[in-house]
């Protein structure tokens, strides 16, 4: 299934389809310009950032996030609790 995010904490009306959800194997996967960029595991209760991009991107994860009873309060929180070492590393290459 695949639905558009609609923004109900961020102050846009709409993202104009640039955010997108899509439900496969349990997880909720968030698309931001085509480009997977964060997972909620449905299973364990679990959110994983991908990557943080642009500023809009960023818009996007919080508002995904926020929707899924998920904390949100800055990036560094967001770099912080849902983007693991490894990815951070990698990120670094």
């Amino acid at each position: 299934m695949e639905y558009e995010l609609i923004p109900q904490f961020d102050s846009r009306k709409s993202f104009h389809k640039k955010a997108m959800v899509k439900t496969e194997d349990n997880k909720k996967i968030l698309y931001s310009y085509k480009t997977k960029v964060c997972i909620i595991d449905l299973d364990t209760n679990t959110a994983q950032i991908i990557s943080l991009f642009s500023d809009t991107t960023t818009r996007h994860i919080k508002e995904f996030l926020l929707q899924n009873n998920f904390k949100v309060e800055d990036t560094n929180q967001l770099k912080k609790d849902y983007i693991t070492k490894y990815e951070i590393l990698e990120s670094l290459k």
